[in-house]
């Protein structure tokens, strides 16, 4: 389990590789989403919102999202620092990915895109 502190901190990485990947900037530039990071374990919502390029990083306050990422706050922290992959989580069920196919494609493809396999 992680703290709500530690998994904050693991987005803001997230978010701060993604700002900084010259080679991904071109592929945000079109993909305009808000994604709902959900913990199951803690009272922690937290919004990484895709818009003109680059990933800004909110506090959860409005439905409405894109893309749903709900797992253990341990698990969110691990795949958002990216500690791990998100394949065996996905295929176990201790990671739920919900939106559209293609989005969820894409989340995956950015986060290989910045941590490697």
């Amino acid at each position: 389990m992680a703290t709500r502190d530690e998994l904050l901190a693991c987005l803001a990485q997230f978010r701060d590789r993604c700002n900084a990947d010259a080679q991904l900037r071109p592929m945000l530039a079109d993909w305009e989403r808000t994604i709902l990071i959900r913990a199951s374990d803690l009272p922690a919502e937290h919004l990484l919102i895709v818009r003109g390029g680059q990933v800004y990083l909110e506090p959860a306050a409005a439905d409405g999202a894109d893309l749903t990422v709900i797992a253990e706050s341990g698990l969110l922290a691990d795949l958002f620092a990216g500690r791990i992959t998100p394949t065996e989580p996905y295929l176990n069920g201790s990671l739920r990915v919900l939106g559209t196919e293609e989005d969820i494609m894409r989340l995956d493809f950015i986060s290989l895109m910045i941590w490697g396999e």
